[in-house]
Formats: C-alpha cells, sequence, structure tokens
C-alpha cells in the first residue's frame, strides 16, 4: 500500500506540472491512471481528480497572480458562460445523445488543434483590434514575459463569440464530466487572441472555481478517499507549483507544441467514444 501510493504521489507531480503549465489540470492525466493501471473505481479517480484541479489552480495562480499573467478580468467574464452552460448541460444531460455530443465536441477540439498547429510557431499574436465589448469590460491586460524579457501589452477581441464558446464548453463540461481547460485555452488563444501564457494562467485561475462546485457534490457523495485523494492532491500541488515556475521560463512556441497532442489526442478520444 504504501509503495501504491509512493507511485500516486509521483504520477500526481507529473500531472500537476503539465496541468498547471497547459491550463488543463491534472485530470487528463489522474483519471486514466488510477482507473487503468491501479484499479481504481472511476467515481473515485474522477473524485480526486476534480479535487486535484482545486490544487492545481490554487498552487499555479499564486505564482501566475504576482507574474500578472492571469486576466481575472476575462476569468471573470468567461466564468459566466461556463457556469451557465454547466448548469444547462446538468438540466439537459437527460435528454440528448451523449454519443453524438462526444462527436461534435470532438470535431471542435479536432479543429481547434489543427488551427493551434498552424500558429504552433507564433510567440505573440500580432495586430489584434479590440472590439468595443472588450474596451467596455477593459479586458486588455499585460505582464512580463522572463523568457523574452520585455513587458507584454496586449489587446482582447472576440469577446462575445468567447463567452458563448464558454457556454458550450461548460454545456460539455456538465455533460460528459471533462474538465472545461481544454476548450477554455483555445477559444482564448484563437477566438480572443490572448497571449497563450496568460491563456494557460487564466485557464488555470478558472478552472479552479469551476471544479470547487462539481467537488462539493463529490463530497457530499462520498466519492472522495483520502488514501487516494489524498497522495494525488499533494502530488498535483507541488507539480502546478514546480509547472508554474517553469511555464513564465519557456518560449511560447514550446508551451503549445506540448498542448497540440493533448489536445488531438482528447478530440479522437471523443470521436472514438461516439462512434463505438
Amino acid at each position: 500500500m504504501l509503495v501504491q501510493t509512493l507511485e500516486i504521489f509521483l504520477i500526481a507531480i507529473t500531472a500537476g506540472v503539465f496541468g498547471s503549465m497547459l491550463g488543463l489540470g491534472g485530470g487528463i492525466i489522474i483519471v486514466p491512471v488510477l482507473t487503468l493501471l491501479f484499479g481504481v473505481p472511476m467515481r473515485t479517480a474522477v473524485a480526486a481528480s476534480t479535487v486535484s484541479i482545486i490544487a492545481t489552480s490554487t498552487g499555479a495562480a499564486v505564482a501566475f497572480l504576482q507574474d500578472r499573467l492571469t486576466n481575472t478580468r476575462v476569468a471573470i467574464w468567461l466564468e459566466m458562460g461556463t457556469a451557465t452552460g454547466a448548469l444547462s448541460g446538468a438540466l439537459i444531460a437527460g435528454y440528448l445523445d451523449q454519443r453524438f455530443l462526444y462527436i461534435l465536441f470532438g470535431l471542435l477540439l479536432a479543429y481547434s488543434g489543427y488551427n493551434m498547429f498552424k500558429s504552433r510557431k507564433n510567440e505573440l499574436p500580432e495586430g489584434v483590434l479590440p472590439d468595443r465589448l472588450s474596451q467596455k469590460l477593459q479586458l486588455q491586460g499585460s505582464y512580463t514575459d522572463r523568457q523574452l524579457g520585455k513587458r507584454i501589452d496586449y489587446q482582447v477581441t472576440g469577446t462575445l463569440p468567447g463567452l458563448i464558446i464558454m457556454y458550450f464548453s461548460g454545456i460539455a463540461a456538465g455533460l460528459l464530466g471533462i474538465g472545461a481547460g481544454i476548450f477554455k485555452v483555445p477559444a482564448m488563444d484563437q477566438i480572443m487572441r490572448i497571449p497563450f501564457k496568460a491563456s494557460t494562467a487564466t485557464s488555470n485561475f478558472m478552472i479552479g472555481v469551476t471544479a470547487a462546485s462539481g467537488a462539493v457534490v463529490y463530497f457530499a457523495r462520498g466519492d472522495v478517499k483520502p488514501m487516494i485523494t489524498g497522495p494525488v492532491v499533494l502530488g498535483v500541488l507541488l507539480g502546478a507549483v514546480l509547472g508554474a515556475k517553469l511555464m513564465v521560463r519557456l518560449k511560447t512556441s514550446t508551451i503549445r507544441k506540448l498542448f497540440i497532442p493533448i489536445i488531438i489526442y482528447t478530440a479522437f478520444e471523443m470521436i472514438y467514444r461516439g462512434l463505438k
């Protein structure tokens, strides 16, 4: 049992590093590892993953807020769409064919992955003109990029389309039991033209809020098992802090190249689930 706990702890550190760097949380690694390698029941694994996302968000958010990478105004604006979408997803879950939804969201992710691949060498978005809503909400931001060694001032566009996409990502999260970070980062990067580092940092901030509401349900149902969740949370928290420190020192193109295989894998996995 001690060896298994240590193995889960070490894997959780890896999940935390990648989760904080890419703005996804660690669930995309934690859930399959716990279920396939350790034989943990799915509900227990998802509960541990959900609680660990709060740890990822908390651990990374402190560092990202200090570096001013997190755009809290964008996070609050988009979280309205995600929360509303999650509520809608819960209400309509019994009326929709989940196989159709898997295929639909898988195709959307594949398209996002393709666009991200085309822009994989871009360090920063260029020629971004803020829309009227972005100006009114003052969504522009700035941060110091340590890797480039200069201050980055950026504008935000696609404010309303970004909110609409967050609504559907919330539906996906509520219906399919997935984290919404895989949708949030591409939407901020490609639709709202926010620098990739700011997008992942803001996603980290948002997923903690989303996960907190879900964690309450898992706690109430008794799905949170201390012997599984404990090492996962501690490992992910440590990994998230390490990942946040590493991310600010990496080139944006490098982080983007790490993100692309994950989004492509998730897209094909969702399409496969829809077709089988």
